[in-house]
């Protein structure tokens, strides 16, 4: 994107806080790193104008989430469904960057609620869609395992044994 299309750009946010911006690119891997960065600043000030923009906040998760960045994609995206916990794409977006990071339990329950949130058929078909994908992974078995047990009892043994180790070393 050139500079001058993103200062239209950024002109277009700044006059119609309610409208967002044009996403510069169709297939996210022939975006460079300079406008991916470019297009990043930009939705940032947008939100620091409007910071009451569920929508906003979403595209800059899923900005950030072009950009690798998973935890500023998530900070995002919490941000937008704080703002407003009945938004459809932030809640889809969300349960999307944990299904991205294979994190399916999570993913799966996140979806499940923008299924609810869907109010026409296309969202409920994007939905179901990402629903359908996230069970086919959990069957499949990829997924990373949740941490539902307490590594107390595993650290304590480690820590015995590394002791009794020194120890008889230090005693030989």
């Amino acid at each position: 994107m050139s500079t001058a299309a993103l200062q239209l750009t950024e002109q277009n946010v700044a006059t119609a806080p309610l409208r967002l911006p044009a996403v510069p690119w169709r297939d996210p891997h022939t975006v460079s790193p300079e406008q991916l960065s470019g297009y990043i600043a930009m939705l940032e000030r947008a939100c620091e104008e409007n910071p009451r923009s569920p929508d906003l906040r979403t595209c800059l998760g899923m900005a950030h989430a072009m950009n690798y960045d998973a935890y500023r994609s998530m900070d995002a995206l919490e941000a937008a469904r704080e703002l407003d916990p009945n938004h459809f794409f932030a809640q889809l977006k969300y349960a999307e960057l944990h299904y991205r990071l294979r994190a399916l339990v999570k993913a799966e329950r996140e979806t499940l609620r923008a299924v609810e949130l869907a109010r026409n058929a296309w969202e409920l078909s994007l939905s179901r869609h990402q629903l359908q994908e996230i069970r086919r992974l959990i069957r499949e078995g990829t997924q990373k395992p949740e941490w539902t047990k307490s590594l107390t009892t595993p650290s304590v043994a480690l820590a015995l044994l590394l002791a009794v180790v020194f120890l008889a070393a230090v005693l030989r």
